[in-house]
């Protein structure tokens, strides 16, 4: 089969991860693209979800990630209660 070159820069310490995850998994990087490329062309786009936030989530998110309006429970059955006032 004849194949043909993909080069993609990244940051050096993300491939050093990815490689490190793919060699538990007993994929080579280039293994690992071709079975990216081939999801693509399965489903005819992206194999996962790619979402900009609406606006309430992404204030949510930066109120979180400054710890702002964060509620706490001891256990479920007191966060579900809370919901349902």
């Amino acid at each position: 089969m004849k194949t043909a070159t993909v080069r993609a820069r990244v940051e050096p310490e993300l491939k050093l991860e990815v490689e490190s995850v793919l060699n538990e998994l007993g994929l080579s990087v280039s293994e690992a693209i071709e079975m990216y490329l081939r999801q693509i062309k399965l489903v005819h786009g992206i194999p996962f979800d790619i979402r900009i936030p609406n606006k309430t989530t992404q204030e949510t998110f930066e109120h979180t990630d400054h710890g702002e309006n964060l509620n706490y429970y001891k256990n479920a059955k007191d966060m579900f209660e809370k919901l349902e006032d």
